[in-house]
């Protein structure tokens, strides 16, 4: 496909003209001493008294207050450049500590220095994004839950009556309001070019960030608060975000090791190629492809993936408004309308209901499978890293940003340069290997995926049982009146039973005649199950509907396992030190017996959900009153598990109970499945 080359920027013109121009058009000298006291405090009424209201409804005038504030921004730039770093931390360092990331507010000072364009971009959506979490903090003092967007929390009365509300105008005029200058916004979705943010509103955004410092101080002192900084997001577990998985080569550890080593050496250099040559890079964004590039190489990741992420936004919405036939859309969007980001390209439909185009663009499947399900898992699904919302609202600690979520944000942006590039570079021996791992790539946190994952660690968990400690049957024989299976032996049998109802959905030799139960109910046949390669793009609401009671039913199994594993443990341990009275004995005595058929209980719900689960949007054909029986239908089994959490719990230790709920529910899922009411029936 053919993208178009002749973009010369992103900014629409009136957008344009607010950020590049407007703030330039009063030529007049402000002396830095009106708004600057002789011990380096700001002073807020001489920087309140530039703004300019309406006279219409009383609201701030955005134009006339940047017209304003614009000679105000160019006297504080020039203030900063006379001063050295050790006269900027002396005078200035302290009143940065109430943001939690004084370093990061230094680093603009150093910024500010050199004028280098890029980095200018870099220091302000570095500087926007602290600024935006220390004051939610200041936010809590006084309030409870914190507005998720910047705009809502700078119009909040909390911190209105910490600060002064012409103080919060003031922000307004350069963050949170698409009326203003709206630089937080228009930098971290990829709308401004290196040139077109003026330094000046960087340092005058430091400079305010200061003096918010200072009345913060007061304020403090007055009311005898004191500040709570929120703890930091931390990414676990890693091995998860691990986009290339082992099929090309051995282990985990050794995967992310090689993709460290791999990426830092000759990829990079190709990378540096590809973005002088992939349409998918607009020119004038040239100069952040390569200075995230270069972070990266520097370890600086925290960095790189800033700079990434809104060129992966301009990159995408390119592709998108050329699909949809929608060029104005490339453009910011003024406060009448709204902005064409991640979340709407992703997107089945338009805003007009029309199909999205661009999965078709995209040709080739592992490709639009890469493009969107990665993008989804790594910036918008809930249980997912939500790279770009934790960066861009400071809830990272950039300092110690983990270099493997960066490996696979720069490994898919150079995939992506690939694609879109003229040069054929796919079949590069250092590329392909890249290419082939994107190209398998599948959801990992979509709740399909979770679900998946839920269902495995649950089977696991099961799987230790039979290792628990027990005790020898011929002692456990000596107590009076429990002796004999028959209700487990029943309850196996009809567990048997549904299997070979089942056996028609399930892969060929799968099934022994000699012992049904083992030979189905493995590890080994969920994981091929799993590995059954389901649709999580655009899921409809029933889907999503019946996939969150799975893992509801999914994670009380999974508790009732870990239950039995800690209770049957303690119950040894007490036998063998002869602590357990003669009613406790009887109860272990119970759980023994009930264990024989919880195991296959367990496996088998893990099995139907599992089942199920491939089939899933079979749901979307059954009609409003079949789905809300069949709803019904989980329900009563999520009820089931439900119980079994209480009554195997070590409080209850209700083992008769148990096995009398479970025939119960065996006997309504094998009800179910006569009558082919399921969705794996519908799938056939």
């Amino acid at each position: 496909m053919a993208l178009p080359d002749s973009v010369t920027t992103c900014l629409s013109q009136p957008v344009h003209y607010v950020i590049c121009k407007l703030g330039f058009e009063k030529k007049d000298t402000y002396d830095i001493n009106n708004i600057l006291s002789g011990n380096g405090e700001v002073c807020w009424q001489a920087v309140t008294e530039h703004l300019c209201y309406l006279q219409s409804d009383g609201s701030v005038d955005y134009i006339n207050s940047i017209r304003s504030l614009g000679p105000v921004c160019e006297s504080v730039n020039l203030y900063f450049k006379s001063l050295t770093k050790e006269q900027f931390v002396i005078q200035y360092a302290s009143w940065f500590h109430w943001t939690n990331c004084t370093e990061v507010f230094l680093e603009v000072f150093d910024v500010l220095q050199c004028t280098q364009a890029t980095e200018v971009a870099l220091g302000l959506m570095k500087l926007t994004s602290c600024l935006e979490r220390a004051l939610g903090d200041v936010y809590l003092l006084n309030g409870n839950d914190c507005p998720f967007l910047l705009r809502d929390l700078l119009a909040s009365e909390q911190l209105a009556d910490v600060f002064g509300k012409a103080v919060m105008n003031v922000l307004r005029v350069f963050i949170g309001s698409p009326r203003g200058l709206n630089l937080r916004n228009v930098l971290w979705h990829g709308f401004a070019a290196p040139q077109e943010i003026p330094a000046k509103y960087c340092a005058m955004l430091l400079f305010l960030t200061a003096g918010l410092g200072q009345l913060l101080q007061t304020y403090l002192l007055q009311t005898k608060a004191v500040l709570v900084h929120r703890p930091y997001v931390i990414f676990i577990r890693l091995e998860e975000l691990d986009a290339f998985p082992g099929k090309y080569l051995t282990t985990s550890k050794f995967l992310l090791s090689y993709i460290c080593y791999y990426l830092n050496n000759e990829i990079l250099s190709i990378a540096e190629e590809l973005v002088k040559v992939s349409s998918f890079v607009l020119e004038m964004m040239l100069p952040f492809w390569i200075a995230a590039l270069t972070a990266f190489k520097q370890s600086r990741y925290a960095d790189s993936v800033i700079l990434l992420l809104p060129q992966l936004e301009v990159g995408l919405r390119l592709l998108f408004t050329t699909t949809n036939k929608c060029p104005n859309r490339l453009l910011t969007a003024e406060s009448s309308a709204f902005y064409t980001t991640f979340d709407e390209m992703l997107a089945k439909h338009l805003d007009n209901e029309e199909v999205n185009q661009l999965p078709v663009v995209l040709e080739e499947p592992a490709m639009a499978s890469i493009f969107k399900d990665f993008l989804w898992d790594f910036l918008n699904h809930q249980e997912g890293p939500r790279v770009r919302d934790h960066l861009s609202h400071g809830e990272i600690n950039l300092e110690t940003f983990p270099r493997e979520v960066a490996n696979q944000i720069v490994g898919f942006a150079i995939t992506v340069l690939c694609r879109f590039s003229e040069k054929d570079f796919k079949e590069h021996m250092v590329i392909k290997p890249l290419m082939n791992c994107a190209s398998c790539y599948r959801s990992r946190f979509h709740p399909i995926s979770r679900l998946k994952k839920q269902v495995l660690e649950c089977m696991k968990n099961i799987h230790l049982w039979p290792e628990l400690p027990t005790v020898p049957e011929e002692q456990v024989e000596k107590i009076k009146g429990l002796e004999g299976n028959t209700e487990a032996n029943t309850t196996i049998l009809m567990i048997s039973e549904i299997i070979s109802q089942l056996q028609h959905y399930m892969p060929q030799n799968c099934c022994s005649s000699d012992d049904p139960v083992n030979s189905v109910l493995t590890e080994r046949l969920l994981v091929e199950l799993c590995d059954t390669r389901i649709c999580t793009l655009y899921s409809p609401r029933p889907v999503l509907e019946v996939v969150v009671v799975l893992r509801k039913i999914s994670a009380q199994c999974h508790q009732v396992s870990q239950q039995v594993i800690a209770g049957a443990g303690q119950r040894y341990t007490q036998w063998v030190n002869k602590t357990l009275r003669s009613r406790q004995r009887h109860n272990y005595r119970r759980m023994l017996n009930s264990i024989k058929f919880l195991s296959p209980v367990l496996r088998l719900i893990l099995l139907l959900i599992i089942l199920e689960l491939v089939s899933i949007h079979s749901v979307c054909k059954k009609n409003p009153f079949d789905y809300q029986q069949y709803l019904k239908f989980l329900k009563s089994v999520l009820q089931y598990t439900e119980n079994l959490v209480t009554y195997t719990s070590p409080e209850k230790n209700k083992w008769d109970e148990t096995m009398e709920l479970t025939k119960k529910t065996l006997i309504k899922i094998r009800k179910i499945s006569d009558r082919k009411l399921m969705l794996m029936h519908l799938a056939t």
